[in-house]
């Protein structure tokens, strides 16, 4: 039998999205459909004392102008708005009333038969308001940052090991810096849009682009006051959208408003400009102090992160615990505080907390190697830790030591001089730098549905996203194997609020999570087989229960013995049905005995032009250690698009504010800096083997995240080597290094 489950088959849906056949949110066509368009303020606080409609109103084919005054009925508290990862505070309102909380906020909704008229329209919407000044610079709230308490800050904060400060004061080896990484936006491919069909009767079927089709089923049942039958959301295609679509975005509301009002189908697609507004990774402020004995021995670790959030909402991931996943330090200190800002509430991007914390502290294990006069990964090695140092748990598997040696194999770290602007190639300084990666491997209760036909045929169903990463084609793999059938015989289906129960797709857990859903729901699919072959007068499967036997080739068969056999046909001809249906949810055991992370080890090339500055990062390597793989293929595309954000993230992307008038200044794709073809050279991927019994039955710890991880650190890292210059701000751009 054919074993799917670690092999490189291509993604299942791949035809779809090739040919066009693959319909995402702004895609679906009705008839009758109206066309929504936004309008946004053009302050970043204040309130609106008056909007001027009649203008747009009077534009060809233009149908109405909703804004806070006229719009259909919405609900009045908080909890109405809360979404199932929004943080604390009070969620953003659209259209809700006149006060304005950011530039470019969502003031006026207008609706067109077509969508030229409407975007057309729209610019002809006049506002005056009430302004006040608003306060957008993290620096300046550097002072007034509050500590933010709850989780794993409060945790962190009351459990510090020993005595950090004190540490530090007294040893030898001392390195103290701050490190700065500016807001990132998102910048998927496929535009933030809802096209909501009006079905009649007060009920909705919404196609939203999102990474929780529940998520936003429930956000919006909450905000209009629906019944849970009464709106649908589907989204059976995201085309990119790495940690922002995992709130509900305020597309999906406006264009249920717009339906409601005319009653009628409504479509509403976001401008990339009006994307800049749905979250972001926040500016955040890094400090680290770092003190070891002359051998290299860590001493001390403080790790302190000022982040930037918006006035209404307290959104942080954990920028600081990491260096407690990876080294060990008897002194340690952790501290994340949060400075209100007139912004829209950050969001989740790839690896959230880490890829900023993380980027900090290898960053300062460098610059200490550099103090020590000592090889930067063996500094790490010196400092390699088994257990968890935060809880003092042994790891479920960790394999970052195999991560180095591999890593530095491969890449020939061996040959590395290590006196800065040493290493050359004709007028190019060379420059060779490393980091390490961590992420957590989370597991989330799912739920999944397999329905087996007599034909050999199984549909398997969640209401679980794939926002590009490959949900399809894993879920196919896992399926196929648990029930012993080729992949041509499954059939997945996904985002579908109406499905079995899944958690947003982020974090790295959704392929753990719903694998082990699959296979709980096979398992209940082999037993009702069984019990239907057994019910033939001269069944060959008597006496044999569910774990005596497997499923292979479209037959149950002994485990023992696989001469005995009956096909699924005939099993359920026996039972006089003509399939077999299971639904189950994953039950993962209490791991609160181990603590469970996915890490990696990155090595990076840079050249940089001695007389232009100009940096290229000509060769990485990056090798991961994240269980068991589940598509060598796809986990390989997944850990390279991370190697290549990691390069923007050092060279390239920043969000850049003019604080006079509190907005985002760069917000497109023409000044918004991401990298292209002719910036990304050769990436190598290697995957160590690391079995993992524990953390759950296939061994699965997910790859979305941990390919970022590091990577800017480790560019970062490698242009001091080639310069002697350390610029400690992202991006690292040719002005800073000629300062």
């Amino acid at each position: 039998m054919t074993i799917y489950i670690g092999t490189a088959i291509p993604r299942v849906d791949g035809k779809a999205k090739v040919t066009g056949a693959a319909k995402y949110a702004g895609e679906f066509n009705v008839p009758d459909l109206a066309y929504g368009a936004v309008v946004t303020s053009t302050i970043a606080k204040g309130k609106i004392t008056r909007i001027d409609t009649s203008a747009a109103m009077e534009v060809e084919g233009v149908v109405s102008v909703l804004t806070h005054e006229n719009r259909p009925p919405m609900a009045e508290g908080d909890s109405a708005y809360k979404d199932d990862v929004a943080p604390e505070g009070s969620p953003f309102r659209p259209l809700y009333n006149e006060t304005v909380l950011f530039s470019r906020q969502p003031i006026a909704l207008v609706l067109a038969e077509t969508w030229e008229a409407a975007r057309f329209a729209a610019s002809l919407v006049h506002v005056d308001y009430r302004e006040e000044k608003p306060t957008t610079d993290l620096f300046q709230q550097r002072e007034s940052a509050f500590t933010l308490a709850g989780e794993v800050f409060a945790w962190s904060l009351a459990n510090p090991r020993g005595h950090a400060a004190q540490a530090f004061a007294a040893s030898e080896v001392r390195h103290e810096a701050d490190y700065y990484t500016p807001v990132e936006h998102h910048n998927p491919m496929e535009l933030y849009a809802s096209t909501v069909i009006w079905e009649g009767g007060g009920k909705l079927t919404v196609y939203d682009k999102t990474q929780g089709v529940q998520n936003v089923q429930r956000y919006l049942c909450g905000v209009f006051g629906a019944k849970s039958e009464d709106i649908r959301v589907l989204s059976p295609f995201v085309g990119g959208a790495f940690g922002s679509g995992l709130r509900p975005q305020y597309e999906s509301v406006l264009a249920v408003l717009g339906a409601q009002a005319l009653q009628r189908s409504v479509r509403l697609v976001l401008t990339r400009q009006q994307m800049y507004m749905l979250g972001y990774r926040p500016g955040s402020i890094e400090h680290l102090a770092l003190a070891a004995k002359p051998d290299g021995t860590l001493e001390a670790t403080s790790h302190e992160a000022i982040a930037m959030t918006s006035q209404y909402e307290a959104f942080a991931r954990n920028d600081t615990t990491w260096s407690g996943a990876l080294y060990k330090s008897p002194n340690a200190k952790y501290e994340h505080k949060l400075a209100r800002l007139d912004v829209p509430t950050p969001c989740d991007m790839r690896a959230p907390g880490a890829a900023s914390g993380v980027y900090a502290l290898e960053c300062a294990m460098d610059e200490l190697a550099v103090a020590l006069k000592l090889d930067p990964l063996e500094l790490r090695l010196r400092n390699y830790s088994d257990r968890n140092q935060n809880e003092d748990l042994p790891y479920t598997s960790k394999a970052l030591r195999d991560c180095y040696h591999q890593g530095a194999e491969t890449f020939g770290w061996q040959k590395r001089n290590p006196e800065p602007r040493s290493m050359r190639d004709g007028k190019e300084l060379v420059g060779w730098g490393m980091a390490s990666g961590v992420w957590e491997a989370l597991q989330m209760k799912t739920s999944a549905r397999i329905t087996l036909t007599s034909n050999g045929h199984a549909e398997v169903a969640c209401a679980t996203s794939d926002i590009g990463t490959g949900t399809y084609t894993i879920m196919t793999q896992v399926a196929a194997d648990m029930l012993g059938l080729p992949v041509e015989n499954i059939s997945i289906k996904l985002g579908d609020s109406t499905l079995p129960q899944s958690p947003v797709e982020g974090g790295s857990w959704i392929a753990a999570s719903v694998s082990h859903a699959i296979a709980e729901a096979a398992h209940a699919v082999r037993e009702q087989l069984l019990s239907h072959a057994q019910k033939a007068a001269d069944t060959p499967l008597a006496g044999l229960t569910a774990a005596g036997v497997t499923l292979s080739g479209g037959n149950i068969v002994s485990a023992q013995a696989p001469h005995r056999a009956m096909s699924f046909a005939d099993a359920m001809r026996h039972g006089g049905v003509d399939r077999c249906e299971a639904e189950r949810s994953t039950n993962f055991k209490d791991n609160r005995q181990h603590a469970s992370n996915t890490h990696s080890a990155i090595f990076a090339e840079v050249k940089v032009d001695e007389e232009l500055g100009v940096i290229r990062v000509t060769r990485v390597v990056s090798a991961v250690a994240a269980g068991r793989i589940l598509n060598t293929r796809t986990a390989h595309s997944q850990i390279m698009g991370g190697v290549v954000w990691g390069i923007g993230m050092a060279l390239h992307e920043e969000t850049l504010m003019d604080h006079r008038f509190g907005r985002f200044m760069n917000a497109n794709l023409g000044e918004y800096h991401v990298p292209v073809n002719a910036d990304i050279h050769d990436i190598e991927v290697i995957f160590v083997e690391e079995p993992d019994a524990i953390i759950n039955p296939l061994g699965i710890k997910g790859v979305g995240e941990i390919g970022i991880v590091g990577v800017a650190a480790a560019v970062a890292n490698a242009i001091y080597h080639a310069t002697g210059k350390r610029v400690r701000d992202l991006p690292i751009t040719l002005d800073k290094l000629q300062r």
